[in-house]
């Protein structure tokens, strides 16, 4: 591998993560007057292809799920994020993080479950595209799933980004991806059995252990002269 690969490979992601919100963003546009807009139309609005549409979503309706989960979403989240009394913290900015999808959690999650149904239910290694479409040879697979989630998190997370090592940040976001979502919220309902109050304390209390474990672990390292 190149020195300079790691790079080009974070350039690609971008680029990928600006297609699809760009597809996003057009369909809740399109679909705030209330009617449903075609994928044409969606492709329009957002300047791609109607393929390339397809490359990020199997679906009309999977893509129409995550525009509305964007519009109940994002607002609430960004302005908690910018909050400058935690500015600095960031345990509390992951905790407002939280405390902010689980007070909508009753409009998004019922439909973040029809989302992730239709993520699974997707065969693996199946593209996203129309059946007349043929791949793009050397394109790399779009995320099956919108990466809000992940930018909220980084957001989050961003005091951080210069005090661990890449390698730890990332293994930092990638390990609150797991415990901050609707995936986290099905199991503590459908398998604990918990209620609000309690599935939040659960959600919580798990974040908060990884962000002091990174930056235990990070402290440890300059102890000891590890890197």
């Amino acid at each position: 591998m190149t020195s300079d690969e790691p790079a080009r490979r974070g350039g690609r992601e971008a680029q990928r993560r600006r297609t699809r919100k760009a597809i996003v963003d057009a369909a809740a546009r399109l679909s705030a007057g209330g009617a449903t807009p075609s994928i044409d139309e969606i492709a329009a609005a957002a300047d791609v292809s109607r393929r390339t549409v397809y490359a990020y979503f199997p679906s009309l309706d999977h893509l129409l799920i995550d525009a509305t989960l964007g519009a109940l979403n994002e607002p609430p989240v960004e302005q908690a994020l910018t909050d400058p009394a935690i500015a600095g913290d960031p345990a509390a900015r992951v905790d407002a993080l939280i405390r902010t999808l689980l007070q909508y959690s009753p409009q998004s999650l019922p439909l973040g479950r029809r989302l992730i149904r239709l993520t699974v239910d997707q065969p693996v290694g199946e593209a996203p595209k129309p059946a007349a479409a043929a791949p793009v040879p050397g394109a790399a697979p779009a995320p099956r799933r919108t990466q809000r989630r992940i930018e909220w998190l980084e957001q989050a997370c961003e005091p951080l980004r210069d005090t661990l090592s890449r390698e730890s940040y990332q293994r930092l976001i990638s390990a609150l991806a797991i415990v901050v979502g609707w995936e986290a919220q099905i199991v503590l309902r459908d398998v604990r059995g918990l209620d609000p109050q309690a599935e939040e304390e659960a959600i919580t209390w798990a974040a908060r252990a990884l962000v002091e474990a990174a930056i235990r672990e990070h402290a440890e390292a300059a102890r000891t002269g590890r890197s």
